[in-house]
């Protein structure tokens, strides 16, 4: 049986700074200079901020209906491939680098109707006004909090000897592979399930209803207007767009869980969260999140999440500017000897495999593994 006393099992940090061997002081003058990173970065946004978004926005746009125009137009199947892959990196483009980070309010400072968090949705089978709310406030507040983040293994993994195993989880190996091919629809469910209670108090299955009503105009738009808007090539144009966001699915899966379940992203015991204060929060957002290495391409096609330590610290800074808070970041890492997770994308994925089969097992089983 699981219990929270248990040295054997109890692996989430009670006391933050106490973790990172920080005093109060320290944790305190931690954050004095993450304010400051963010009120440099806040204080030279503009134009070419601005103008970087908007362009990102044409330029997925026009990626989207060339990749569409490919696949109707090209015969054989090498420009079959070819568009499905353009329409897979579109959808990914608008996923992660635009819908993922406008819905976090990056650009709300800008004031433009058509890019702000409360107007954008997303064009995926989940309600980014669900998303935002089991995301932005229930994941950033609580990130890895064990019985309090939500995203904590979704529902459906373990990933931690902290959470209470249940006969289940064996089946662990094979829902991460389905999470992993259907990821759109668990954040769908997911972003549901997080807002359940807000639901029930402004209108009972209000939040149902929505969900029902966007995945009916998205399962309409994917798999039958566009199809039937090919005429003959019904069948090419549906098979395209089904493997376009199954690839879609599968890179948001793997950049979102190397972000959070590799080695050195700590979890938490909802202890911390007694009289937290400001530090006590950057430091945790800084102990429970791991970054990957990536260039320039890669960490545009990751919604820039690559820098998932830098997102986590500040959730609402334009995705350009992580990069360059990365090295700011990293330095205070080494001035207060403090960890920094980062490596290599196939590392940090192939743990995070590691960890979700580990933790399918009861404790009895995977305890001499840990100590």
């Amino acid at each position: 049986m699981y219990s929270p006393t248990d040295p054997r099992t109890h692996v989430a940090i009670t006391d933050v700074a106490a973790y990172a061997h920080l005093s109060e002081a320290d944790v305190e003058a931690l954050a004095t200079e993450l304010d400051a990173i963010r009120t440099d970065v806040e204080a030279s946004l503009g134009a070419r901020d601005a103008a970087y978004i908007r362009r990102t926005i044409r330029a997925q746009r026009l990626l989207d209906a060339a990749a569409r125009i490919l696949i109707h137009r090209s015969r054989g199947k090498v420009g079959w491939v070819l568009g499905t892959v353009a329409l897979a990196t579109a959808k990914s483009i608008e996923n992660m680098e635009i819908g993922h980070n406008v819905g976090h309010g990056q650009w709300d400072w800008m004031n433009d109707p058509e890019i702000h968090s409360n107007t954008w949705e997303w064009d995926m089978a989940g309600l980014s006004s669900q998303w935002r709310y089991s995301h932005n406030y229930t994941h950033h507040v609580y990130n890895n909090i064990i019985g309090v983040d939500d995203d904590l293994g979704f529902g459906v993994l373990r990933v931690s000897p902290d959470q209470e195993w249940k006969p289940d989880y064996l089946a662990a190996p094979v829902r991460n592979v389905l999470l992993a091919l259907i990821f759109e629809w668990g954040i769908a469910l997911h972003g549901l399930h997080s807002s359940r209670d807000r639901a029930l108090l402004v209108g009972g299955s209000k939040g149902g209803r929505e969900l029902l009503a966007k995945v009916a105009r998205q399962v309409g738009k994917d798999y039958v207007v566009l199809p039937a808007l090919s005429g003959r090539r019904f069948r090419r144009t549906l098979l395209a767009n089904v493997a376009a966001n199954v690839l879609r699915n599968l890179w948001a899966y793997v950049v979102i869980f190397c972000g959070h379940f590799p080695d050195g992203a700590d979890k938490f015991d909802p202890a911390v969260l007694e009289d937290e204060t400001r530090g006590a929060w950057y430091l945790r957002q800084m102990l429970g999140s791991a970054n990957f290495h990536a260039g320039p391409a890669m960490g545009f096609m990751s919604g820039h999440l690559c820098y998932q330590i830098e997102h986590h610290l500040f959730p609402d800074l334009p995705s350009n500017r992580l990069a360059q808070i990365a090295d700011r970041v990293r330095a205070l890492c080494d001035k207060y000897d403090l960890p920094y997770t980062t490596g290599p994308l196939s590392r940090q994925y192939l743990q995070t495999f590691r960890t979700i089969h580990r933790y399918a097992l009861p404790n009895r089983f995977t305890v001499a593994k840990m100590h």
